[in-house]
Order: C-alpha cells, then structure tokens, then sequence
C-alpha cells in the first residue's frame, strides 16, 4: 500500500490550501453528524489532529463549545496552519494550532483532553500510523472521553463502492491526485479492550462514501 510521507502530505496540503474547503459538498454530511455525537457541549478540551482549514473547528467554537472550553490543533502543513489561525483568530484566547512534523502526537501530555477528533486525516495514513495514532488519542484522553473520527470508507451501495474503487486505484497509482487519500475503515482498528463505540455510521453524499466513528475510551 502507497501512501504520503509526511513531506509529500505536507507539500501536497500546502499546494491545495484553502481549496480543500472545496470538499466540503461530500465532508459536511459526516462532519455534522461528528458534531451531533460527540457531544461537545460538555467537553472542556478538544484536541483536533490533522485541522486543515479550520473550519471544523470554527464550527465547533461558534455553535457547540462552552465559553469555558479550550482547542488544540495540529497540522503537518505550514499553509493550514496559517489558515486555521487566521479563521480562529476571534477565538484566540481559547484556541491553539501548532504546526507539527505529521508524527503521532507523543508529546501531548496524558489523559489531558476530553475529545480527540480527525476528520479525513487517517484516509491518509498507513495502518502502522492509525493504530500509532489511535493508541496516542487513548493515552491523551481522559476517562470516558471521546474518540471522533470521520474519513473516506468503503462504499455502502453499487455506486458508491465502484468511486471507492477508483479512489483506491488512483491513489494506489498517483496519491497525490487525490490528496493522498483512500477508502480505510476504521472499526476494524479500535479493539474493544480499549474503546466502547458510541456511534458507527457509512454516509453517501455525491456516490462519495464515508464513516463516522464516535468511540468512549475504556
């Protein structure tokens, strides 16, 4: 399996820049239903890997968050970087986004967060860095907190498993004409030792499909 080196992802997303808010047409279906299970209206700490343009983020903070609540986001591209902070700038008291290598998130201290989301980041991943990831958002988070994931997934009907198919195919080839991204299911990664599911979900919004996963750390 081919995927992005963190540079590649980091030169790809630095090109695509504010266009990636052009995905929105097949994403907002599955980020919404993100927002609507992962109960962020009593989360005090929410820590966003891979925030792209900021605009989940500003979802959050404008309709879900608590004025008592804190954000923290990380991207590999210096260009979402700049983004996400310009459109988070009047919530910059509560709000941070730091620049990273694309690594798991090892430095983040534990058990110090009460959600950990990802929107259409670990579509990008190879398996060793979902499971690295997965098992760096249970360390951060605190008891009973929430893991929120959403990402391209694998097709629930005719039409949509044939695009799934050739996403798969395009990125298999070239990954970078599609953003380096890929239909990855995720449930298979969470082991029930560690994650209860709250929530499991395939949308289909332009033949494109994708999963929604809200899962409580055990």
């Amino acid at each position: 399996m081919v995927t992005l080196s963190h540079q590649e992802a980091r030169r790809t997303y630095d090109r695509i820049g504010s266009w990636q808010d052009s995905q929105r047409f097949y994403e907002d279906q599955a980020t919404s239903l993100v927002l609507q299970r992962g109960d962020f209206t009593s989360a005090e700490s929410v820590f966003e890997f891979g925030c792209g343009t900021g605009r989940f983020a500003l979802r959050l903070f404008e309709e879900y968050l608590s004025d008592t609540a804190h954000y923290r986001g990380v991207d590999v591209s210096p260009r979402m970087v700049r983004l996400s902070q310009t459109r988070l700038a009047p919530h910059s008291s509560r709000a941070e986004v730091i620049l990273t290598e694309g690594e798991p998130p090892v430095e983040e201290p534990a058990e110090s967060y009460d959600r950990f989301v990802s929107n259409y980041v670990f579509d990008l991943l190879s398996h060793e860095d979902i499971q690295a990831v997965l098992q760096e958002a249970h360390r951060m988070l605190r008891p009973n907190g929430l893991l929120c994931l959403s990402g391209i997934s694998s097709g629930t009907g005719f039409v949509s498993r044939i695009v799934a198919g050739v996403v798969s195919r395009i990125q298999s080839i070239r990954p970078s004409l599609v953003g380096g991204c890929r239909p990855v299911d995720l449930l298979p990664f969470l082991p029930q030792s560690e994650w209860q599911v709250h929530h499991y979900s395939k949308v289909v919004a332009f033949s494109i499909s994708s999963e929604v996963l809200v899962a409580k750390r055990c």
